[in-house]
């Protein structure tokens, strides 16, 4: 799909406290209006997690960041559903509670930091499982980006320094995630757990900060 005249159109992309995401940000943004959202986990983290990501959407001179607590559905996840699986079903639910705030904010994309092999969970298969219960088009902009490449081009914009060192992915990851799921496992494993209420909860629980 083309997007050079799509700067009015507005996107809702996925922020975490690390190197990439932001970088996809910052190569959407004259194209798109993007709204950030960022899932964190709270209280299994601490505040810093969150200080963090406030301090990206400053630097890249965002309008609006929803936070959104997700640490209950992380652990209903983790409690329910096969725990190999945890990542993808873990972005499938950020996409879900994205693509609700994307309704809210009349958005029609939604954009990701993902980056093919770059960590175990992001392999074709995954990506593709992740992409079958997603309505609205997802923007992969650093999919085939070389990791030395993201970095450079994260110096470059001076998000660098703020995202480096360990990021809080998730606490509750598994150490051997899966590589290879499929669209009919990971369906299996949504009907575990109640979706749209966990959605649902965390979102009545979000902030929103507006810059």
């Amino acid at each position: 799909m083309v997007v050079n005249n799509l700067k009015m159109e507005k996107a809702i992309a996925l922020l975490s406290g690390g190197i990439d995401s932001p970088v996809a940000i910052a190569k959407m943004q004259d194209k798109l209006n993007i709204i950030a959202v960022h899932f964190h986990q709270v209280p299994l983290s601490d505040e810093k997690e969150v200080d963090k990501v406030k301090e990206l959407a400053k630097l890249l001179n965002l309008k609006k960041l929803y936070l959104i607590p997700f640490a209950e559905v992380f652990k209903e996840i983790v409690n329910k559903c096969r725990h190999k699986d945890f990542f993808v079903l873990s972005k499938i639910l950020m996409f879900k509670a994205a693509e609700v705030i994307a309704k809210d904010e009349n958005a029609k994309f939604l954009i990701t930091g993902e980056n093919l092999a770059q960590v175990s969970s992001q392999t074709l298969p995954n990506l593709e499982a992740i992409s079958s219960q997603i309505k609205l088009t997802i923007f992969r902009p650093l999919l085939t980006f070389d990791k030395q490449e993201i970095i450079n081009y994260a110096k470059e914009l001076g998000t660098y320094e703020t995202s480096k060192g360990p990021e809080i992915c998730c606490l509750l990851g598994p150490k051997h995630p899966s590589t290879n799921s499929s669209i009919e496992i990971v369906e299996k494993e949504l009907k575990s757990i109640d979706v749209n209420m966990l959605i649902k909860e965390s979102l009545n629980k979000a902030e929103l900060i507006e810059y």
